[in-house]
């Protein structure tokens, strides 16, 4: 005499739900141990900031050619003890030597380079990066850029 067992609705739901679940644990697992943030390497957490020197120019109404430099972007945001390489790719101008105000940071951006600045800061604040070639409108500038360390 054979012997057959009966599984109900309930029972099959149960075992469909139960089963759903294990496989969407195991996908949504898979998936974050696989995701880096977009903004950090996958071997260590150093954030890359990029940036560029630009440059502006125009005629007043009586010909005479202006022209002002900046850093593009002109504000970077960093929290504190945060590691990050800020990488300023050199478009307009020959040379930009800067510094940043409050540290010992100092370098120059020339035109088709990049140049990698590693930035860590322990106390909070703004930081300027300063062109010293283009400190004030007479020279071209201001030339700053602003690193807010929160």
């Amino acid at each position: 005499m054979s012997h057959f067992s009966v599984i109900h609705g309930k029972r099959i739901r149960k075992i469909f739900l139960v089963g759903i679940f294990i496989i969407s644990a195991f996908i949504w697992y898979s998936f974050q141990a696989k995701m880096i943030s977009a903004t950090e390497t996958a071997n260590e957490n150093i954030r890359e900031i990029h940036m560029v020197t630009g440059e502006f120019t125009t005629k007043t109404a009586d010909g005479k050619e202006i022209e002002a430099y900046r850093f593009d972007p002109g504000t970077i945001f960093l929290k504190k003890g945060e590691k990050a390489l800020l990488k300023i790719y050199g478009v307009n101008g020959n040379e930009h030597p800067f510094i940043i105000e409050g540290t010992d940071i100092q370098g120059t951006v020339e035109k088709g380079k990049e140049t990698v600045v590693p930035l860590q800061f322990e106390n909070e604040g703004t930081y300027r990066l300063v062109c010293i070639s283009h400190l004030d409108y007479t020279k071209n500038g201001p030339m700053i850029a602003y690193i807010v360390v929160n």
